[in-house]
């Protein structure tokens, strides 16, 4: 798989993420409140209560941060990821703010140590996993709308 992050950028991300994961819970906060602030639309696509939701988009970024050296091993779980969120309602137009308010989230939580090229890497970092998570998805067909359809479609 083509990548476009850096080895020096894997390690500008692998050592700021170590800086945000003992306020994940804050930080996931950060980014689910400025996710819906700035997509309100996405808002529907996520349980009411989103305690398991935030745990999961921790532990996702976590094992794609652990493993940046070695993106192809992750590969095929972030290609499974994105077939997965068409279920879901997710459309391409959606990766944007997700990566924005993504963004936004280390750059709060990060503060002062959220330099040009720690932005530039996660930048790196999150368009190349987008794009796998993309590509995935664009190999699924929705799913029919209706009843009849769905029998007989």
């Amino acid at each position: 798989m083509e990548t476009n992050v850096t080895p020096e950028q894997v390690k500008l991300v692998q050592e700021s993420f170590k800086k945000v994961e003992p306020i994940a819970p804050q930080a996931a906060d950060l980014f689910y409140g400025r996710l819906f602030e700035i997509a309100p639309e996405v808002r529907p696509l996520f349980p009411a209560d989103l305690t398991s939701q935030k745990e999961k988009l921790m532990s996702m970024i976590a094992t794609a941060v652990t493993n940046l050296h070695q993106v192809e091993k992750i590969v095929p779980a972030v290609q499974d990821l994105g077939r997965r969120h068409v279920a879901y309602g997710v459309t391409d137009a959606h990766y944007k703010p997700v990566g924005d308010a993504l963004i936004w989230t280390l750059n709060k939580g990060l503060g002062d140590a959220f330099t040009q090229p720690v932005k530039d890497a996660w930048v790196a970092a999150y368009t190349t996993l987008a794009s796998v998570m993309t590509e995935a998805a664009a190999s699924v067909k929705p799913p029919k709308k209706g009843l009849f359809a769905r029998l007989f479609g």
